[in-house]
């Protein structure tokens, strides 16, 4: 499904008020949770939602677990495992 400039600008969002919050995680390991976990929505029929879920997870993945970058897939780690 195709994905609005709209809700680009929000992930884009997204990533700045987690980078935020967080400042002691790295910025491109955030940028990359928050992409993989928006690329779980990429068939979703109702986008209205999307970013503020992909926000929750992210959130609640960086607020428990230390996140690195490893090149693999978020959805296979255990961290991923709530969302």
């Amino acid at each position: 499904m195709m994905r609005d400039d709209n809700e680009s600008v929000q992930i884009a969002q997204v990533i700045e008020r987690l980078i935020a919050r967080f400042p002691a995680e790295s910025p491109a390991e955030i940028e990359l949770l928050v992409r993989r976990i928006h690329e779980r929505f990429a068939d979703a029929r109702i986008r209205d939602f999307v970013p503020l879920l992909v926000e929750k997870a992210a959130r609640q993945v960086v607020g428990v677990y230390p996140i690195e970058v490893t090149g693999e897939d978020p959805r296979s780690a255990p961290t991923m495992a709530t969302i």
